[in-house]
């Protein structure tokens, strides 16, 4: 019987080479890369059926990479390996084209479980932050509005550049618009994501793996 193929992405080197030896016994390693230009470039020559990926990758994060893969129509199934317990990042994972999503401290034998479900048409998460996400659909409107929340390809342009130090008036130059528009897909983003502070956008983008240009 044929073995599943996988690729993992992560550039953490010394952590991707430990999942590989946990993966061994039950799939064929094809790739591994660190981040998403590669995931997208290797994907294309090794075509594998499975797609392990961190959402927090330099040159390029998982959720965008994984986008273009999808836009490209690839037919791997990705599952999501990352440190984040965040229901936000859980959403954008699964609307990116995920079909699992498993948290780095409970990796080991969830992760094979997980593999197993999603080659088996099913989706997988992690039961910490599945049950935060059941909890916060119990929550009142305006809080299950954030969880939602996905930024546009302009938000993310903006809250990248934010991230890298620029100012408002610089990132309006930067993308052709105005200040007060660049200022105006801020607040919508801070709306969006319910947070206060330039500071907490930061965090977010740091997480998105947005911060290098």
């Amino acid at each position: 019987m044929t073995r599943p193929t996988i690729l993992i992405a992560d550039d953490h080197k010394m952590f991707a080479q430990g999942l590989a030896g946990l993966l061994e016994e039950e799939f064929d390693l094809v790739a591994i890369v660190d981040n998403g230009h590669a995931l997208i470039e290797e994907v294309d020559k090794v075509q594998p059926d499975l797609i392990l990926v961190d959402i927090s990758m330099p040159v390029l994060n998982g959720l965008d990479a994984v986008r273009r893969l999808m836009q490209k129509h690839s037919t791997a199934k990705v599952v999501f390996l990352t440190m984040h317990a965040d229901t936000r990042l859980l959403r954008e994972a699964f609307q990116s084209g995920g079909v699992g999503y498993v948290l780095k401290q409970s990796a080991g034998e969830e992760l094979i479980f997980a593999l197993r479900e999603v080659m088996a048409g099913r989706k997988y998460i992690s039961p910490t932050i599945e049950k935060e996400r059941e909890k916060e659909s119990q929550t009142p409107t305006a809080a299950v509005y954030k969880e939602n929340f996905t930024l546009t390809p302009r938000q993310r342009e903006v809250l990248q550049l934010l991230s890298a130090g620029y100012t408002m008036k610089e990132i309006a130059s930067r993308l052709n618009i105005s200040t007060r528009t660049a200022e105006s897909y801020k607040y919508q983003i801070m709306e969006g994501l319910g947070v206060q502070t330039t500071a907490e956008l930061i965090q977010y983008a740091i997480k998105l793996g947005l911060t290098g240009l």
